[in-house]
C-alpha cells in the first residue's frame, strides 16, 4: 500500500520542481523504484510501508519552517528558492532506493511467547556511501547546484559516519547543509519517533 503522503510529495515537486530532468527523476521514483513504498528505516523511524516517502515530506515541512525564521533569513541570510528547499528535502534519502528488503523476525511478547512479525533488513545493492550516493543518483537526473549537493551530502550532520571536521567545514560553507541537517534531525526525532525503540 503506497505512502499516505505520495500525493502530497508529487504535488509539493511538481509546483516546485522544474528545472531540467526534473520529470525524469519523478518518473524514476513512480516508476522505476520502490521510493513510494520502501521504509525509512530497517526498525527505527518510518520502518514501516510508505515511511521514506512520508520522511520526505517530513522534511520538507521542517525545512521550510526553520528557514521561515525570521532570525535564519535575517540574521544569517538564509534564503533559498522554493525549488532548492524541495529538491534537498524531497530527495536527500533516495539513497534508501531498493536497500530494504522484507523478512519475518521473530520477537517474545509480554507473555513469554515468541510471535513472528513482519520485519525489514537493510541490503545496499550499490554501497556508494549514504549522503554521496543520495548526490550521484540526483545528478544523473537533474543538476545540483554545489550548495544543494553539499547539503544533500552532509545532512546526517554529526550523526553520520563522516570526518568531524569535514561536516563542520561543509556546514561553515554551506549553510543550506546545517539547516537539512536540522530538518532531517527534527522530522526524525521529534515527527517520527517511536516510543519504546
Amino acid at each position: 500500500m503506497p505512502s499516505a503522503t505520495k500525493d502530497e510529495f508529487i504535488e509539493i515537486y511538481r509546483e516546485c520542481v522544474t528545472r531540467p530532468g526534473a520529470e525524469a527523476m519523478l518518473d524514476y521514483l513512480e516508476n522505476k523504484s520502490d521510493f513510494f513504498t520502501s521504509p525509512a528505516s530497517a526498525r527505527y523511524h518510518g520502518a514501516y510501508e510508505g515511511g521514506l516517502c512520508d520522511h520526505s515530506v517530513n522534511v520538507y515541512h521542517c525545512l521550510r519552517d526553520y528557514l521561515s525564521r525570521e532570525r535564519v533569513s535575517e540574521l544569517y541570510g538564509l534564503n533559498y528558492s522554493d525549488e532548492t528547499i524541495a529538491v534537498v528535502s524531497l530527495l536527500h534519502d533516495v539513497c534508501k532506493i531498493g536497500c530494504y528488503k522484507s523478512y519475518m523476525r521473530n520477537v517474545k511478547g509480554a507473555d513469554g511467547k515468541w510471535t513472528q512479525v513482519p520485519s525489514y533488513q537493510f541490503q545496499d545493492p550499490m554501497p556508494y556511501g549514504h549522503g554521496e550516493k543520495s548526490v550521484y543518483i540526483i545528478n544523473g537526473y537533474l543538476r545540483l547546484t554545489r550548495e544543494e549537493a553539499f547539503a544533500v551530502r552532509y545532512h546526517m550532520g554529526f550523526s553520520g559516519n563522516e570526518d568531524k571536521g569535514s561536516v563542520g567545514n561543509a556546514f561553515q560553507r554551506f549553510p543550506l547543509a546545517f539547516a537539512l541537517s536540522v530538518a532531517d534531525m527534527e522530522a526524525t526525532y521529534f515527527l517520527e519517533n517511536e516510543p519504546g525503540l
